[in-house]
């Protein structure tokens, strides 16, 4: 069963369309890798799927459930917004935690802010995730203590607290150290190894290639080529896919 269907995708920025009519689906336990050239539009279709932009055109689909339909002229209200943001985490590539709260708090801001179970459930929700990351006893400790790697694998484990249907990735690496990179991925491994449904924007064409059931190559707003990781790294189609692998294959 489809867990997202997107069909027709458009967003632009003024005059300069960056998504052209973005199509695919993916299944539950799916991990989905989209790969790309920089300004290729990867980070703005994860932001209109977390609903941090406004696509103008296309529809959205969550579990079955119409959740976006451009055609139809309405803004979401705040409430409607917040409801959707519910089916998606979305792990960004600077961290963005919460500089004066400690790890622990952090991931629990969320749920706390939504009133979702008691303080007591909200702590242990947090603390079990923390331990999921390898982070169990960094709990007390505040971002500036923590390592890059650290930090945003708080920030995986602050996406995973509100257990959304699907975990989104924005270059989680990109701003690391090539050392501190190894623990990311590793995490990122063991949600896949859990069946945890993820879409995952990256520059790591080898953790694309062993990790994605299917991937999406964008190039200037539009999907040139998707498929499985071994055709599309290993007998790609398009020209354009060939040229940007190539270009990527001596960066690893």
């Amino acid at each position: 069963m489809d867990i997202l269907k997107v069909e027709g995708l458009k967003k632009s920025f003024g005059k300069v369309e960056v998504l052209k009519g973005i199509d695919f689906r993916l299944k539950k336990g799916e991990a989905l890798a989209i790969i790309g050239s920089s300004g290729g539009g990867k980070t703005t279709l994860l932001r209109c799927l977390n609903f941090l932009e406004h696509a103008e055109e296309g529809r959205m689909y969550v579990n079955d459930q119409l959740i976006y339909d451009g055609a139809d002229g309405k803004r979401h209200s705040d409430a409607e917004i917040r409801a959707n943001r519910l089916h998606f985490g979305l792990v960004f590539q600077q961290f963005n935690l919460f500089p004066q709260y400690t790890a622990l708090k952090n991931v629990m801001l969320a749920p706390s802010l939504l009133k979702i179970g008691t303080p007591e459930e909200r702590e242990e929700n947090a603390r079990k995730i923390l331990e999921q990351v390898g982070l169990a006893e960094k709990a007390d400790f505040y971002p500036c203590q923590l390592s890059g790697g650290q930090q945003q694998r708080v920030a995986i484990a602050r996406a995973l607290a509100l257990h959304p249907d699907i975990l989104c990735f924005d270059e989680p690496t990109s701003a690391l150290d090539p050392e501190l990179t190894g623990e990311v991925l590793k995490v990122i491994r063991e949600l896949k190894d859990k069946e945890t449904t993820m879409i995952i924007v990256t520059h790591e064409m080898q953790f694309a290639r062993d990790v994605a059931d299917w991937v999406v190559f964008i190039d200037n707003g539009v999907i040139v080529e998707q498929g499985k990781p071994e055709k599309i790294f290993g007998d790609p189609e398009e020209e354009r896919t060939r040229r940007f692998l190539e270009r990527y294959s001596g960066k690893e």
